[in-house]
């Protein structure tokens, strides 16, 4: 199965006739093609499938999406733990635990 995964946008370039960029996916860095979304920005998310951004997202889709993902374990399945990583840098940082007492 493949999926088109939600990255986030680092830089975008005109190379030739192409628009391309470089998609971070929770550390992951990969080049893509951003002709289908020409109007894509650094720090935007997009959702990639082999090697093309197919559409903007917003973050708080892109990081439903991966959570979804990583609950129904495909992330793990697809593409293991770098994909995880990418799914957990977009959860909301969460407070300490309870503090365990001492005594």
């Amino acid at each position: 199965m493949c999926l088109a995964v939600p990255g986030r946008v680092l830089a975008v370039e005109q190379r030739d006739d192409t628009v391309t960029g470089l998609v971070d996916f929770g550390g992951v860095q990969k080049e893509v093609c951003l002709d289908y979304v020409p109007d894509a920005q650094a720090g935007e998310y997009v959702i990639v499938h082999v090697g093309f951004a197919l559409q903007r997202l917003d973050e708080e889709s892109a990081r439903a999406s991966l959570e979804l993902f990583e609950q129904l374990g495909l992330l793990e399945e697809e593409f293991g733990d770098a994909w995880e990583r990418a799914a957990a840098e977009l959860e909301p940082a969460a407070g300490p635990e309870a503090e365990e007492g001492s005594g």
